[in-house]
Order: C-alpha cells, then sequence, then structure tokens
C-alpha cells in the first residue's frame, strides 16, 4: 500500500484527488494539507511513501516545504515528494528538482498518468509530465554564452548578492534608480527567473558570478 499526503491550498482540488486515488487499488490518501508548514508536519505524523506537493500555497510554498521534507523533517527515511501544479515556467521547474522532488506532474495530467507518476515516485525513480521534461531538456542544452551576462550587469547582481538595494546600488554605480531597474528585469529575462534570489543563485550555480 503506497500512502499519500495531498498538499494543496485548494479543499476542492485536494477533495478531488483524494476521491481519485482512494478508489485507486494499492493508494491510500492518509492526510490533506493546506499549505507547505502544514504538509511537513503531517508527513511527520503520518509518515506516508510519497507527498503530492502544490507549488503555490500560503505561507511556506511547495519548494520551501519540500526542502524540509527532503532533509529529514519529516522522518528518516524522508518520504519523496511529487510535485502536482498547474504550474509549469522553467525557474519553477528547475526550483522544484533542485529541492529535491522526485517528481513533477500538472494537474492536467490524465488520471492514469498521476497514478502511474506516483506509483514510480514511491518505488524510487522519477516522473515528468512530457511537458516538462521538455523544458528540463531545452534548458540543459541553452549555451553558456547564451546565458552571458553584460559587464553593467554582473555588477548590479553581485550588488543584489551582497543585499543592497536598487536605491544603494544605484548610489554605488552612479546610475539611476530606473535604469538598475531595468538591468534586472534583462538579468531575470536572460536566467528565466522571476525574483532576486533565484536570479543571484541561478547566475552562481553557471558561474556567471
Amino acid at each position: 500500500m503506497i500512502r499519500l499526503v495531498i498538499a494543496d491550498d485548494h479543499p476542492i482540488v485536494r477533495a478531488g484527488l483524494a476521491g481519485l486515488l482512494s478508489d485507486e487499488a494499492g493508494l491510500e490518501v492518509v492526510g490533506e494539507a493546506a499549505d507547505g508548514d502544514a504538509a511537513v508536519r503531517l508527513a511527520a505524523a503520518t509518515r506516508p511513501d510519497v507527498v503530492l506537493m502544490d507549488l503555490r500555497m500560503p505561507g511556506v510554498d511547495g519548494v520551501a516545504a519540500t526542502v524540509r521534507i527532503v532533509a529529514g523533517e519529516a522522518g528518516d527515511p524522508a518520504p519523496r515528494v511529487l510535485i502536482l501544479t498547474t504550474y509549469e515556467s522553467d525557474d519553477q521547474i528547475l526550483a522544484a528538482i533542485e529541492a529535491g522532488a522526485s517528481g513533477y506532474l500538472l494537474k492536467a495530467a490524465p488520471r492514469d498518468e498521476i497514478v502511474a507518476g506516483i506509483r514510480s515516485v514511491a518505488a524510487g525513480q522519477t516522473a515528468l509530465s512530457p511537458q516538462v521534461a521538455v523544458a528540463l531538456v531545452q534548458r540543459m542544452r541553452e549555451p553558456t554564452a547564451s546565458l552571458s551576462l553584460t559587464a553593467r550587469e554582473r555588477d548590479v547582481l553581485s550588488r543584489v548578492a551582497r543585499g543592497r538595494s536598487n536605491k544603494q546600488i544605484a548610489v554605488d554605480l552612479g546610475i539611476g534608480e530606473s535604469t538598475v531597474k531595468t538591468h534586472l528585469i534583462k538579468v531575470f529575462d536572460k536566467l528565466g527567473v522571476a525574483d532576486r534570489t533565484r536570479a543571484v543563485t541561478l547566475a552562481m550555480e553557471r558561474g556567471l558570478l
């Protein structure tokens, strides 16, 4: 029997998933959580085999909760985490996989695909929806040159890494605050990210800082 915890902030979605999966032989839903923190605590209490994790939830999101679960906060051995979400941007996919998720499926996937993904993850394998697999392959094939930053963009991002605000960076570099914002927008676009923290992290991983 594969024991499951469902983490999603939408009650109707949780109920629908619980109903769908409870009818499937060999699967048992042992708990439901409305946010990432509750998911970690519930996983620690119920010791499921797999946690189905949404990404966007109030408070602690799915990526942060995945990090905590994989790190052992929900017990050892840690439950495996399968992301089940409506979001599929490259940055979100990479963040989830880097956090330690064993799979990434979309809620719009057919029932059979979701069930097969759960069984694969429970067995120690990975599960990726076709769209997600394509996005990951394309991201990994991106030439390093296409991710190069200009000297000014590196100047701005290096100061972001040191915790400087846009206003402080503008003073440091003798440029307007709006120009700092423009440089950051270009950096975000090149790296395929949506926030400052992820931009710094990815730039360091790629050796751009």
